[in-house]
């Protein structure tokens, strides 16, 4: 009798126990719950294009699914000074945590210092600032996508051809990045020629102006490498204007929903996209969360979340576009 109620009060003190401690589920982040109200200042450079106002769209969804926690998020209006006001001011608000994506990454280097200096962890997002004056850093592989880009160009074209690249703003590390990569992996094929490489700031009408220009200057292009969805749709404007869409293959970066649906379709001549998902902003916003709660990821053993994540930069085509709806914008 004194062994079952001995055994009894055991299992009652294991329950009592197990209901303290969080639970871990398997593949997510632990957000145990918050000692306190979080609250998370993100900065962003604007939303002039379909990318940027999604990675808005995707943090405001991640913040409302995280207990005790409010986002405040800023518009710089592409304008870097602006952005750097607003960092002040949550600076200033005195929050918990600052996620930041930076217009002009050497021009919010010194704010970031500041951020640092108030002794706010700061969770650096997409285009990198000039200095290690971040908690952490999250953003996709650009010289990994430039090189596959090049890769998967070459390849398609047997090695020999005439390529157009239409990059991203000139002097950002996304533009650096992805040009350096489709330079390093082009160089391997010294039958492929690049015609003409010139900056379209991820805008489909400037895209579809500079390839309006890039088609009357020269007789033949076999293929077009953008930076960006959205400004390959401006320059595929222009060469179905022309009416060179069978000339040419297009690869972007996004990815866009439409531009998906167009290459699942076959649709010419959208080609291939490659993976810069702005979902990567609801990461951003669960990292913070850890940030200021203090706590690593669930599935690693390290208390703290790690330094930099660098994310895949898959190969998008018809063969394998069904698995990437769902993360497209």
């Amino acid at each position: 009798m004194h062994r079952r109620i001995r055994g009894l009060a055991l299992a009652v003190f294991v329950l009592a126990l197990a209901s303290l401690l969080p639970l871990a589920v398997p593949g997510s982040l632990n957000t145990a719950a918050a000692p306190k109200h979080i609250v998370i200042g993100f900065s962003t450079p604007g939303t002039d294009h379909g990318w940027l106002a999604a990675i808005q769209r995707f943090a405001r969804e991640e913040a409302q699914k995280l207990p005790n926690t409010t986002l405040i998020i800023t518009d710089g209006q592409n304008n870097p000074s602006k952005q750097i006001g607003d960092v002040e001011s949550l600076i200033a608000r005195k929050v918990d945590v600052i996620v930041m994506l930076p217009a002009d990454g050497k021009a919010l280097t010194p704010v970031a210092a500041k951020v640092k200096a108030a002794g706010i962890p700061l969770i650096n997002l997409d285009r990198r600032i000039d200095s290690q004056d971040y908690y952490a850093y999250i953003g996709g592989d650009n010289y990994g996508i430039g090189y596959a880009a090049g890769e998967y160009i070459a390849q398609r074209l047997h090695g020999k051809g005439n390529v157009v690249e239409i990059t991203g703003p000139a002097g950002i590390s996304v533009t650096n990045d992805r040009s350096r990569g489709f330079a390093d992996a082009i160089k391997r094929f010294p039958g492929i020629k690049v015609v003409a490489s010139q900056p379209g700031d991820f805008l489909p009408d400037k895209g579809m102006k500079v390839m309006e220009n890039i088609l009357q200057a020269q007789r033949h292009i076999d293929a077009v490498y953008t930076h960006d969805d959205d400004m390959a749709m401006g320059v595929i404007q222009a060469i179905k204007s022309a009416h060179r869409e069978k000339e040419m293959f297009v690869t972007g970066v996004g990815p866009l929903k439409r531009v998906m649906q167009m290459i699942q379709n076959g649709e010419p001549p959208f080609a291939a996209t490659f993976d810069y998902s702005p979902i990567m902003s609801a990461s951003a916003v669960k990292l913070a969360y850890l940030a200021a709660t203090h706590k690593g990821m669930s599935d690693l053993a390290e208390l703290e979340i790690p330094r930099e994540i660098l994310l895949r930069a898959s190969c998008i085509t018809k063969d394998n576009v069904a698995q990437f709806m769902k993360i497209g914008f």
